[in-house]
């Protein structure tokens, strides 16, 4: 059984497994596209948001985190000097994932995995105001009703 055990084998040992997902993720780095089957996208992408998560820290440990993964030189240059940048202000979700059909030898499904492109905005609240629009009129009801009541209380008396 395979509690607690993340991660997907891939059909490869451990090492190998490791030296392909650092192969993949310094081409989608340097390439920032790259299609591939869709396990090992989602694989790769858990990699390629902590290594931008890296290049946004910014700091000399994080470059050196970063060049343990990714052994270019040149592209962890590019990572920390132009897509950091890209995503200072952008919460995570640096990447996308999009299904492209299967693959014609195996039948195998294959996807592109790209970096995001567009600014991040981030959406106001509109869920807790419309909340509390709704239930105001019900407390003012709700005062009117004993109100109404003391009235009628006195008028008997």
């Amino acid at each position: 059984m395979r509690h607690n055990k993340s991660g997907r084998r891939l059909g490869r040992n451990s090492s190998h497994r490791a030296a392909m997902m650092r192969n993949m993720v310094t081409s989608l780095l340097d390439h920032e596209k790259i299609t591939t089957t869709t396990t090992r996208a989602k694989e790769l992408r858990k990699l390629a948001e902590k290594m931008i998560t890296l290049g946004k820290r910014g700091d000399l440990h994080a470059r050196r985190q970063a060049l343990q993964v990714i052994r270019d030189r040149k592209v962890v240059a590019k990572l920390f000097e132009m897509v950091a940048l890209r995503y200072k202000d952008r919460p995570g979700g640096y990447t996308r994932i999009l299904k492209l059909g299967n693959r014609v030898g195996d039948n195998a499904p294959i996807c592109q995995i790209e970096l995001v492109e567009e600014e991040f905005t981030p959406r106001p609240k509109k869920v807790v105001s419309v909340a509390a629009a709704e239930v105001a009129p019900v407390v003012e009801a709700v005062d009117e009703v004993p109100a109404e009541t003391e009235v009628e209380a006195e008028d008997k008396d």
